[in-house]
C-alpha cells in the first residue's frame, strides 16, 4: 500500500498502516478517533508491518524530482527549501540536492553522472 493518496506530502496509506502497526502505543482517544474514520485495530493474530521505502526507492523519487525540475526550468539551481510536486507527492528537492553536494565524495560514479547530466553544480 502506498502512493494512492498523498496529502500535504504524507502518503495516507503508509500513515494508516503505521498507525495500525503501533496501535497499542496510541492513547485511547487516538484509537477512538482513528476508529471513527474507519481505521481499525489489527485483528487478533494479525501482524501489521509499517511500509518503508528503501534508500534506492527514495533516491529514485528524488532523482525523478530533479529531472522534472530540470525539464521545466532548464537548470538545477534549487533553493535549499524547495519542494517539487511529483505525481502528488511533495519531494524536498532542495534538501536532496544540498545533501548530494555535501556527500559528493561518497556518491558512486553513476549517481554523480545522473546529476551531472542535469547540470548539477557541485
Amino acid at each position: 500500500m502506498g502512493g494512492e493518496l498523498v496529502v500535504q506530502g504524507e502518503d495516507l496509506g503508509v500513515w494508516v498502516v503505521a498507525q495500525r502497526a503501533g496501535w497499542e502505543r496510541l492513547m485511547p482517544a487516538q484509537q477512538f478517533l482513528l476508529e471513527s474514520v474507519g481505521v481499525q485495530a489489527p485483528a487478533d493474530g494479525e501482524t501489521v508491518a509499517p511500509v518503508r521505502r528503501t534508500q534506492d526507492d527514495r533516491r529514485a523519487v528524488n532523482l525523478g524530482a530533479a529531472r522534472q525540475f530540470h525539464a521545466r526550468e532548464g537548470h538545477l539551481r534549487v533553493p535549499r527549501k524547495a519542494v517539487e510536486d511529483v505525481a502528488g507527492e511533495q519531494v524536498k528537492l532542495g534538501a536532496f540536492l544540498d545533501n548530494a553536494r555535501r556527500r559528493a565524495a561518497k556518491l558512486s560514479e553513476q549517481r554523480r553522472a545522473e546529476l551531472d547530466d542535469l547540470g548539477m553544480r557541485w
